[in-house]
């Protein structure tokens, strides 16, 4: 049998987005991320101490902007989890997230918006799009990438 390195797929990037409860701004960079690559990366999230459900006041918004949050349930963030990408985002785990070696750490000092009301959720989301689509213009350049959902037309 001979290798055709032509014949092999590329690699797809994995991007892990790490916080406490895996309510809010994790899930909101996700959803976002798998919005805008257009599975030219992969997203995941999770969280260090993760709830019960993501934020109502999350889904909701981003329910307003035309993202589907039906599927999104908070996880643990795993040791294995960000072994397995190639960048750990976090947002407000600090010290609690795990740290491997050869992985790729950013930290985004973004707000929670747990508990938080409507204009400052959207603010919120507004500044994980505007780094989610630097993310996603960086690691998958290939990708057009569609009108920011947070753009009112």
């Amino acid at each position: 049998m001979t290798d055709h390195p032509s014949a092999e797929a590329p690699r797809v990037p994995q991007v892990v987005f790490a916080c406490v409860r895996n309510g809010g701004r994790s899930v909101i960079a996700r959803v976002l991320t798998e919005h805008y690559a257009q599975g030219a990366l992969i997203a995941l999230s999770a969280g260090t101490r993760p709830g019960e459900h993501i934020h109502p006041e999350v889904a909701t918004a981003l329910e307003k902007l035309g993202l589907d949050t039906s599927r999104e349930q908070p996880e643990h963030l795993t040791t294995e989890m960000v072994a397995a990408s190639d960048l750990a985002i976090t947002l407000g785990c600090g010290e609690e997230c795990p740290y491997v070696p050869g992985v790729a750490y950013r930290d985004w000092a973004v707000d929670d918006p747990g508990g938080q009301d409507e204009i400052t959720v959207r603010r919120i989301i507004t500044d994980l799009d505007a780094r989610v689509r630097d993310l996603v213009a960086e690691l998958a350049p290939e990708v057009g990438l569609p009108a920011s959902v947070v753009v009112d037309a």
